[in-house]
């Protein structure tokens, strides 16, 4: 064998590092619903031995969390659904079918899969995570040798990247508000120019957006390790599934059942209340998840505008939201136990911070971020978390830049949803697809992400 097949049989060597993950993938990790029961007993035993808290103390704060989750758990169920029937319409199929036709080689194809995810990303994250591994199969139908596990963890890690640089991602948004929460924490409003699109964190993003790009190019496994779209049994098909009614309504009922000026009055109700609402508070300031989501319910109502169709469209994507639903509420118990005064997220926060001083302080904000993530996989109950400990700890160490710490909080909350698979579900469900056929390459970019960031953190503020 000449030493060009054998490198051919072996893959490349980004390849062969990237199967040390897939050895833990394969025998270590659970179902999602098992990882999350076993954080959560992790955490309440964690609070009894190092935080001494009692067990009924645990108890109320496991169910005050699991139940405070109730109302954000329907939302971003229904944020799922609505864009996942949108990305599965006919017309976005048809519109991925010529962005899949635009290309005719693995490079090309891969290029314009992660682009694709860092721009629909910006726009939503869970519209990204359900229309990018649909364009992923897109692309490998029309083109041999893409490795379909490594397209669908490549697009879900765009997907996470672009929170870092979108300007609705929670904290951002949020920070930019008058009056909210987070800016109460921070002591201050600040705008989207002054913490997402500074300069070390639009160089930052850049940086690595273009390495996942290159790890997605250069990781190709072996010839006999090459796994395509028809070597998986996928539960959605390339082609979607039309909705429109094929027989003549003949009854009353029928008629106002494929009555599509029906639907159209429902859009046309939303998509003037959300310009009215722009016009009057502004993008930011009318920019919230209940606005995102009926963006979407506008846009399906003229995708399907029979009234049984858009009804049968959202009820075929209603699974892709069940873990997403069912989990959330039980990592709001997490939440809840580490929120208690002295709790686990401020032992583990305060451990961290403790030891920075001002050029390593964002570091240590990152990687605390990257903890604390895998417990509370929500920005939001984050923050409240661990907002107040950053901001404390920039006030008090000379020359810290509050900027700069907020910004690393975002790149930690969001490298660990690589590892934390809450958000990855309903894009393996699309794909029919398990949490251990993609994880490992989410952990082998996951390990990039942190060196880079740690790297950048500590060296670009030298330079802007």
């Amino acid at each position: 064998m000449s030493s060009n097949t054998a490198a051919q049989s072996k893959g490349t060597p980004l390849w062969r590092i990237s199967k040390k993950f897939n050895f833990a993938a394969e025998k270590i990790i659970p179902d999602s619903f098992v990882f999350c029961v076993i954080l959560m007993l992790v955490v309440f035993v964690l609070s009894l031995v190092l935080c001494g808290k009692g067990p009924l103390e645990l108890l109320i704060a496991w169910w005050d969390g699991l139940s405070s989750q109730f109302t954000l758990a329907f939302q971003m169920g229904l944020m799922v659904i609505v864009c996942a029937t949108c990305a599965q319409s006919p017309q976005v199929a048809k519109l991925l079918n010529k962005i899949a036709g635009l290309v005719n080689s693995r490079t090309a194809a891969l290029i314009v899969l992660m682009i694709f995810g860092y721009v629909t990303s910006m726009l939503n994250w869970a519209f990204c995570t359900i229309v990018t591994p649909i364009l992923a199969m897109h692309l490998a139908k029309r083109i041999k040798g893409l490795h379909f596990p490594m397209m669908v963890a490549g697009g879900y890690s765009c997907m996470i990247l672009g929170q870092c640089l979108g300007p609705s991602a929670t904290l951002y948004s949020n920070l930019a508000t008058e009056g909210s929460s987070y800016a109460a924490i921070v002591g201050q409003t600040m705008s989207v120019a002054d913490t997402c699109y500074n300069p070390m964190n639009i160089i930052l993003f850049t940086v690595l957006a273009i390495v996942f790009i290159l790890l997605v190019l250069f990781t190709q496994p072996g010839e006999h390790e090459l796994v395509e779209l028809g070597n998986i049994a996928t539960q959605a098909d390339v082609e979607p599934k039309s909705y429109r009614s094929t027989t003549k309504a003949e009854t009353p009922a029928e008629k106002m059942n494929t009555f599509k000026p029906i639907m159209w009055v429902v859009g046309a109700f939303i998509f003037v209340y959300i310009i009215y609402s722009v016009a009057t508070k502004g993008l930011l300031g009318a920019l919230n998840m209940n606005l995102v989501i009926f963006l979407f319910v506008g846009i399906n109502c003229f995708l399907f505008p029979e009234p049984h169709a858009w009804i049968e469209a959202h009820s075929n994507s209603m699974h892709l939201a069940t873990d997403v639903m069912l989990q959330f509420p039980f990592y709001g118990a997490i939440m809840g136990m580490m929120y208690l005064d002295g709790g686990l997220g401020s032992v583990l926060v305060n451990a961290i911070v403790s030891i920075a001083n001002a050029q390593t302080l964002p570091i240590f904000s990152f990687l605390s971020a990257c903890v604390t993530n895998l417990f509370i996989p929500s920005q939001g109950g984050q923050f409240t978390v661990q907002g107040p400990l950053i901001v404390e700890a920039a006030k008090a160490i000379p020359g810290a830049n509050l900027v700069n710490c907020l910004n690393a909080f975002v790149y930690g909350d969001e490298c660990t949803n690589l590892l934390q698979p809450l958000y990855v579900i309903p894009a393996l469900s699309v794909v029919g697809m398990k949490l251990k056929d993609v994880w490992g390459f989410m952990a082998f970019i996951c390990m990039f992400w942190v060196v880079i960031t740690c790297l950048g953190l500590y060296f670009i503020p030298m330079f802007v």
